[in-house]
């Protein structure tokens, strides 16, 4: 009975010291996720690393081989009100994604849409835009096409940018036509312009800016975005303190207007035309 007794005091303290213990382990964990996080090693580094690819009007080089944009002012904009300085790391498109997971950089700014297969390798912040699917055709090789259906041939070759949510677009909507893909979005539109392909799907607005520049050789038969996509921050899975952050940040700076002013000078005029090569 005694042995008994003795035992039970013994397996009591122990849960006892277990309980107390808990929560300072609990502790110590959290303190931990938080001194990882990247919204806090950014914070010690001084310096907000930011993934992007060229997307006209998303992110271009202006005469002086400076990065302007859309995105280049969401990203500038989101380092100020951290307080750090900004680097941009031009990626390709295609490897995106490999090199936010390896740490090149903090996060993906890049005009990214959100979709499932892509969710399952990064975590996305809240929309802070969205854009759609548009396409720009071949005057003489898509005479007389209106529909989605008229390029849904065997004999039409579409272009996209290689890794771009253009890519599944062309698939779902114009599964028979032949699909070309180009690692670099100019040379995917050059293909068309050379009479080359038919068309090429991109993210709006950037196939009308491109039938502007070749009037006599590109048209919209589609007019405006023919597809509805989210676009959003991405950063490496588990980071919930630095997605937190971006998710509120987003939502401050929607509500001032900022987000639709920027977005109405790059997606609506052309006043930066003159500042772009």
């Amino acid at each position: 009975m005694k042995i008994r007794t003795l035992y039970l005091k013994s397996v009591f303290a122990s849960f006892l010291i277990i309980c107390l213990a808990a929560p300072l382990f609990a502790g110590d964990i959290q303190n931990k996720l938080v001194a990882e996080s990247t919204i806090e090693q950014v914070m010690k580094r001084g310096v907000l690393k930011v993934g992007m690819s060229t997307f006209v009007p998303w992110a271009m080089n202006d005469k002086s081989g400076q990065l302007v944009g859309f995105e280049i002012d969401v990203a500038k904009r989101l380092a100020e009100d951290l307080g750090v300085k900004v680097e941009f790391v031009p990626t390709k498109w295609a490897g995106i994604i490999p090199a936010l997971l390896t740490g090149k950089f903090d996060v993906i700014v890049g005009g990214m849409s959100v979709q499932p297969g892509r969710n399952q390798k990064v975590n996305f912040s809240i929309p802070y835009d969205y854009t759609g699917q548009a396409i720009v055709a071949h005057k003489q090789l898509a005479a007389g096409f209106k529909t989605l259906e008229d390029f849904n041939k065997p004999e039409v070759t579409i272009t996209a940018r290689l890794g771009s949510s253009s890519v599944p677009v062309v698939k779902k909507y114009m599964p028979k036509a032949k699909l070309t893909l180009f690692d670099d979005e100019s040379q995917a539109y050059q293909e068309v312009t050379n009479g080359k392909a038919h068309a090429m799907v991109g993210s709006a607005p950037t196939p009308a800016f491109q039938a502007l520049k070749y009037p006599d050789t590109l048209f919209i038969p589609i007019e405006g975005a023919f597809t509805k996509e989210p676009i959003a921050f991405a950063v490496r899975k588990g980071d919930f303190d630095t997605l937190n952050y971006f998710n509120n940040w987003i939502t401050v700076v929607d509500s001032e207007g900022w987000l639709k002013e920027r977005k109405h000078y790059w997606f609506e005029t052309k006043e930066w035309e003159s500042m772009v090569q």
